[in-house]
């Protein structure tokens, strides 16, 4: 039997805006405002899965979703968190060029990518024997890194994806084989 995974991307913060890593702030109303538009709109799931974080979980609420279960956090990126792509650059241009260009570094003493895209392609996997459909809203990264595990792509495929807040990206697939439909609005 086919499994269908919705991933909702959440809405914008703050931290999207000024190019900041991820401190879990949450969102503004105005962007709540926008999914409440949309609620009710998303395909009826067997599952939902929520990522921890505050605007995951804002994002679910405002757009109806009770969540059954946890979805996968976003990606750790230890002591850059909070802080400016442009201040780390600045501070730290070595760090930020290998964090860039080489999937297993992590300077910023966490996670490198080709960690977050195992732990997350393995979450995708396991899905695989839920039959039916899983809405889940999770940060952007995760949607990407899953789109590296469908698409059978390197790690670095992962920096040319993008991942647009509050739209829908659906895995369909049975037998480890995943179809990627990316994009579209979640209503």
């Amino acid at each position: 039997m086919t499994t269908r995974v919705t991933l909702i991307s959440p809405v914008v913060t703050a931290a999207l805006r000024e190019a900041r890593f991820d401190d879990d702030v949450p969102p503004d109303g105005k962007a709540l405002a926008a999914a409440r538009a949309v609620a009710g709109h998303l395909p009826a799931a067997g599952r939902v899965l929520v990522s921890p974080s505050a605007r995951c979980r804002a994002t679910a609420g405002a757009l109806g979703l009770v969540p059954d279960g946890e979805a996968p956090d976003g990606w750790a990126l230890g002591r850059w968190r909070g802080r400016t792509l442009a201040e780390v650059s600045a501070e730290e241009p070595d760090a930020v060029a290998a964090w860039l260009s080489d999937p297993d570094a992590a300077p910023h003493d966490a996670e490198s990518l080709r960690d977050l895209c195992a732990r997350v392609g393995g979450w995708l996997d396991g899905l695989a024997a839920t039959p039916g459909r899983v809405v889940a809203v999770v940060e952007p990264e995760i949607v990407r890194a899953c789109a590296v595990r469908a698409l059978g792509a390197p790690e670095q495929a992962f920096w040319r994806i993008d991942v647009p807040p509050l739209t829908a990206t659906e895995f369909s697939g049975r037998s480890g084989r995943w179809n990627l439909t990316a994009g579209r609005p979640p209503a």
